[in-house]
């Protein structure tokens, strides 16, 4: 009884605080109103602007299609919530329940969620990074400067990376007639993502949209003049390319900095948690006040073997925001997991790619429909004799049936027919690179397991 008495207290006067102006932190604040929470409710923020969406920056943004000013995220109900925009956490004490702002001001807590994300990863050296005309593309300020380079008309673009927003951004630039370069470490663009068989189709679309596409090679130096504009990129392969934009896509980094010392279990990789997105402090002991949900949590997820996943994906952030938002106002026994399974998508050289599962852990791909050559096809991916993620070309209708055969851990290969199945439709290895090397594509990252082998049968919840 003490512990109902508590859960009404909580829901009637607690003091929920989520750190993210994110996607994930306004889902996980309308779920807490709409499930009953009258407490008070506040939303930190790094960005002096309410949360907008990611997604259209690098597709509709680039293109002119849609203004940066104008990408608010559509809003399900009032939150009533205190906003303390445009001032980063910058610490977090868990045993007085505080959290550090920059502006020195702290904000007391008894339930508290973290969702702050992932932020672009910078050009590593320091003295070039700060060249004008070098770029990276996360926020909308980032997308508010970059579009206006792109609409002065550059002579060329120079991207470092060619991973989804890497390749995306080289498909903007074609689509305005502008001149690009990308440059990518690996054999293909995507093969981080996806794989070198699929990377291979991709490296076609840069080359059939006139994308000067260079593989194998590192970016070495980049170049100013003596006003401090970038003027060229240096490769590994000593050859040189004149560019005045330079759009660094090199992945992400979790922002996790600002935890440092809290004694959460907090790092690069994200802040661990467990399936029902309660934080592991720095001793793997489960906190009961600390929630996690977004692109910042690795959580475990039983149809991949209880990976540890740090997922960078639009509808886990709102799928884990709102198990978090659910689970901090309910005792234990009214508790849900977070298992979702990971969908991505991405528009690139008008055509429509999406995947379902994680396509990084498999160790084979086979096309079940469709066909590479004609670029519309399904992949499917295996990894120990089961269908573990699934990919579509321009043919997204059925690849809700294939995310059904990854819930229900069908074998793999697949024997059924299927109407188009082409003689290419037998597995083959889907060459994946070496994990223990930087690529710029993943947005799964597996990052740790439990040693427990266990099958199951996955039914998602329906509600």
């Amino acid at each position: 009884m003490a512990g109902e008495k508590f859960h009404e207290w909580l829901s009637r006067e607690g003091r929920m605080v989520i750190v993210g102006a994110s996607l994930a932190g306004l889902r996980a604040a309308e779920t807490l109103r709409d499930e009953g929470f009258a407490g008070s409710l506040t939303m930190i923020g790094d960005e002096p602007y309410e949360p907008y969406d990611r997604p259209p920056l690098s597709k509709a943004v680039l293109l002119g299609k849609a203004s940066p000013h104008h990408t608010e995220l559509p809003r399900r109900r009032e939150i009533d919530a205190t906003w303390r925009l445009g001032s980063a956490a910058t610490g977090l004490d868990m045993a007085a329940r505080r959290v550090r702002l920059a502006d020195g001001d702290e904000v007391e807590y008894d339930r508290l969620l973290i969702a702050t994300g992932v932020r672009a990863r910078p050009w590593p050296k320091e003295s070039e990074a700060q060249l004008d005309g070098v770029f990276t593309l996360r926020t909308r300020d980032d997308a508010v400067a970059l579009h206006r380079r792109m609409r002065a008309s550059p002579r060329r673009v120079f991207v470092i990376g060619a991973g989804f927003t890497g390749s995306e951004i080289a498909s903007a630039c074609r689509d305005q007639g502008i001149a690009v370069t990308v440059a990518e470490r690996a054999g293909a663009p995507l093969v981080g993502a996806l794989g070198g068989v699929i990377g291979a189709v991709a490296a076609e679309l840069h080359h059939d949209n006139g994308v000067d596409l260079r593989t194998g090679v590192m970016v070495t130096a980049l170049e100013g003049d003596s006003a401090g504009r970038v003027r060229a990129a240096h490769l590994s392969d000593s050859s040189v390319v004149q560019t005045d934009v330079v759009v660094v896509s090199l992945g992400a980094t979790r922002n996790t900095d600002w935890l440092a010392g809290s004694g959460l279990g907090a790092g690069p990789r994200g802040i661990a948690c467990d399936a029902g997105c309660r934080a592991f402090d720095y001793r793997g002991i489960v906190t009961d006040d600390i929630y996690v949900a977004g692109d910042v949590a690795r959580s475990p997820h039983p149809l991949f073997n209880y990976q540890f996943l740090s997922l960078e994906h639009w509808g886990n952030a709102v799928a884990q925001a709102e198990v978090a938002a659910h689970n901090m106002i309910s005792a234990s026994a009214d508790r849900l997991p977070h298992m979702w399974v990971p969908a991505f998508w991405s528009s690139q050289f008008g055509v429509n790619i999406k995947s379902v599962g994680v396509p990084s852990m498999a160790d084979q791909i086979m096309i079940t429909q469709g066909s590479l050559a004609e670029r519309r096809f399904i992949g499917v991916y295996g990894y120990q004799g089961r269908v573990i993620a699934a990919v579509s070309f321009d043919n997204t209708r059925w690849l809700e049936f294939y995310q059904r055969l990854i819930e229900t851990g069908a074998p793999f290969p697949l024997e059924f027919p299927t109407v188009d199945r082409r003689p290419e439709g037998r597995p083959v290895p889907a060459d994946f690179p070496d994990p223990s090397l930087p690529t710029h594509g993943p947005t799964v990252t597996l990052s740790g397991y439990s040693p427990a082998d266990r099958r199951l049968v996955f039914t998602p919840a329906r509600h």
